[in-house]
């Protein structure tokens, strides 16, 4: 089973529930409609990955999202995550009314930073931003989100139990686009000014 790390302790999630078309600018910039409801998909476990792979039968899209594992039913980290995606198949699943998941679920489509433990860090005071090749390609705080983290939980517990370790992906904002091979990711998660934590990936 594939692990995350959580305060340098090695952990399992069971499962990723992913929400989508969280952001109106990512929203409109895919030509979608704004939702009447939370977006959810669930990727396995095995689509935990490390590497990060611009050619996976296709060309591979980048969506960076602030993420949060689960203990006790309640947020207990933070952390980042691209939500790597086969944006021609999504399309043309989408189009026959199909689900996504064979666009979103694959193995290798989910890369996270390190969680840190939230303690007293304010929720509602997290930013964060994509940087590829030095250049800041998508960046967010909690204020932009159409459903914010809270929302989203109680939305998942309405119906799904969320086990100790689950990780949470709460959507991406505008800027999404191609993974290109040699091109560095950088990650970095803030509290306000405060940088958090920084990771990066080169892509393959």
């Amino acid at each position: 089973m594939n692990t995350v790390v959580v305060d340098n302790e090695k952990v399992i999630p069971n499962k990723i529930v992913c929400i989508g078309r969280n952001y109106v600018e990512h929203i409109q910039e895919l030509n979608n409609e704004v939702p009447s409801e939370i977006v959810v998909f669930n990727k396995p476990n095995s689509a935990i990955g490390e590497r990060l792979i611009s050619f996976h039968q296709e060309p591979i899209h980048y969506e960076a999202e602030l993420c949060f594992l689960i203990r006790n039913g309640k947020y207990h980290a933070v952390g980042l995550g691209l939500d790597l995606t086969k944006r021609d198949l999504q399309s043309k699943l989408k189009l026959k009314g199909l689900p996504w998941e064979r666009a979103k679920a694959f193995d290798n489509s989910a890369l996270f930073t390190k969680f840190i433990v939230l303690d007293e860090l304010e929720v509602n005071a997290l930013s964060f931003q994509l940087l590829i090749d030095d250049r800041v390609t998508q960046e967010a705080n909690i204020e932009l989100m159409m459903s914010q983290p809270n929302v989203i939980r109680d939305f998942l517990a309405s119906y799904t139990q969320l086990q100790d370790n689950d990780i949470v992906m709460t959507g991406t904002p505008k800027g999404v686009g191609v993974v290109n091979s040699g091109s560095e990711f950088v990650l970095k998660l803030f509290s306000k000014n405060l940088l958090l934590l920084e990771q990066s990936w080169q892509a393959e």
